[in-house]
């Protein structure tokens, strides 16, 4: 299968970049119809009306920039990423699947599938569709580097309640600092007849906060600079103590209840949130996240402010993309390959999980969809002569061009926002794009008039990677990288779902004229 690296450009982290920007919305995973003003309000960071679009702009593609908003102001955890997703899916008409049971596929039908609630697999089959022809595959990511509740959350420190974290992923974790924060996530939830369910929660007002110290305590700070200690400073503080409970009292008790281990206050507030009673709750998964909504910004409001872009933004042009690309059946009446998404979790570390692109899902997910369309028909290899003639694009962020640090970027492949999708290359495979996988996915930007970039680290830095390796190693898929960021152009978005909706639309046909072996 081949594999290519695309990116969506991210010009900075900025100062809580890799935290949550939820708007105070419901805690349902469900989106609310929200009256049109408050649908205003969000898209803006300021009061005032954008410009009217000229004659031009009107007449073009309509934009998914606002649905993009939307979706990442739902889209909390990885959970809520997923739940939403989920839902469009089936507002679109696709069937959800259970791995658990027997899948009975038809050609020019749409499915999908969900793990942990966490990841998600999509797929769309083609009317033409043979056994042996190929996936046509975006990958991308639900996680974004953030603070997680330990275990044993409740802790007090002079007189205050304070919530235990632990960093995932490679944030920035000074930008976590004196910013309006909340959790959201899932519980898990007791019933009264014994049985077991997860909910998942957003607390939507500011809840938890980390100050920093004042700066007559600490005057060297800014020729010094800011090292906060992560163990003992990065601890978020929840209220003051005015609870009869204390440290030393729930260490004492050795019951395994969440009222143990966790705040009575925080599960009071959660279970407020849910609709519960406090001790229904005996489990708890949840991440520290910014109150601050996801918005357009800058003079001309051609920037998105955002936290978790990468990598939602990715992964909302590969759902939008699919879901717009097969809406009709004639859209697949024509296809001869299966169009599909795969959203994972925990790439952020490593992808080393059950929900994480290390795992088998989207391998076993191609064999049982092939195994399904067979009907009784003996194919010699189908699985493995699908495999060879997939393509599947791993869709990431991409760093752009920083104004103020220019030197940070190769000469001669300086990604700049507004300018389209950024192949990545690395000779060392950090990154699995090829000669011939850029070049397919180039002619489809070609064909569509879409401007595309492309990126190489420096050599005296280090470089990142991404999914794409991981599960072009494991199946031999033809993949390309793709990228996008925390600040980002709104040109740049619906630049990708073009891009990435032309792949899906035209991709067999312009594999077919390419033969390499």
């Amino acid at each position: 299968m081949a594999l290519l690296r695309a990116h969506h450009l991210l010009l900075m982290r900025p100062r809580a970049a890799f935290s949550s920007r939820p708007p105070p919305l419901s805690s349902s995973p469900c989106r609310r119809a929200l009256p049109t003003t408050a649908i205003a309000s969000r898209l803006l960071c300021s009061h005032h009306a954008s410009s009217p679009p000229d004659d031009a702009s009107a007449s073009a593609s309509p934009s998914i920039v606002a649905d993009l908003l939307d979706y990442l102001n739902e889209s909390w955890t990885q959970f809520h990423a997923t739940a939403e997703a989920k839902r469009q899916l089936l507002d679109a008409g696709f069937t959800l699947l259970s791995e658990n049971d027997d899948w009975d596929l038809q050609p020019g039908g749409r499915y999908f599938f969900t793990r942990n609630m966490s990841c998600l697999i999509a797929f769309a089959v083609g009317e033409k569709y043979k056994l042996g022809n190929g996936f046509n595959i975006i990958a991308a990511h639900t996680d974004s580097p953030c603070l997680k509740l330990k275990p044993r959350s409740a802790s007090f420190k002079s007189g205050h309640q304070m919530v235990n974290v632990q960093t995932y992923g490679g944030g920035l974790w000074h930008t976590w600092f004196d910013r309006d924060l909340t959790l959201a996530g899932r519980v898990i939830l007791k019933d009264a007849d014994g049985s077991f369910k997860h909910e998942l929660v957003k607390v939507s007002r500011p809840l938890i906060r980390v100050p920093t110290l004042a700066i007559h305590l600490d005057r060297t700070v800014n020729s010094d600079g800011f090292k906060p200690n992560l163990e003992n400073h990065l601890v978020p503080l929840l209220a003051t103590k005015h609870e009869e409970t204390t440290a030393n009292s729930s260490e004492k008790n050795s019951s395994s209840s969440t009222k143990v281990v966790h705040h009575p206050l925080l599960l009071q507030v959660l279970s407020d949130e849910i609709g519960c009673k406090s001790d229904e709750i005996i489990g708890i998964e949840l991440n520290v996240c910014d109150t601050q909504p996801s918005c357009l910004g800058g003079g001309n409001n051609e920037f998105i402010y955002s936290g978790r872009l990468d990598n939602l933004a990715s992964c909302y042009c590969a759902l939008r993309s699919l879901m717009d690309s097969s809406k009709m059946p004639e859209e697949l009446s024509n296809e001869k390959a299966i169009r599909m998404i795969a959203l994972f979790d925990n790439e952020e570390v490593g992808s080393n999980s059950m929900q994480g692109a290390g795992a088998p899902t989207m391998f076993h997910a191609m064999r049982r969809i092939v195994d399904s369309l067979m009907h009784q028909s003996m194919g010699e290899g189908a699985l493995e002569r699908a495999i060879n003639s997939s393509f599947l694009v791993s869709a990431d962020m991409a760093h752009a061009l920083h104004p103020n640090y220019p030197d940070k970027h190769e000469e001669h492949h300086r990604p700049e926002l507004q300018k389209g999708l950024v192949i990545k290359h690395n000779a060392n495979q950090r990154y699995a794009t090829s000669a011939v996988t850029a070049f397919l996915f180039k002619e489809i930007a070609r064909l569509h008039n879409l401007p595309v970039q492309e990126f190489v680290v420096r050599n005296d830095m280090g470089c990142g990677s991404t999914i794409g390796p991981i599960l072009a190693s494991g199946v031999g898929i033809r993949t390309v990288r793709k990228i996008v960021r925390e600040m980002c152009g709104k040109e740049d978005v619906d630049t990708t779902y073009k891009h990435f909706k032309a792949f899906f639309e035209m991709f067999s046909d312009i594999d077919r004229k390419l033969n390499v072996d």
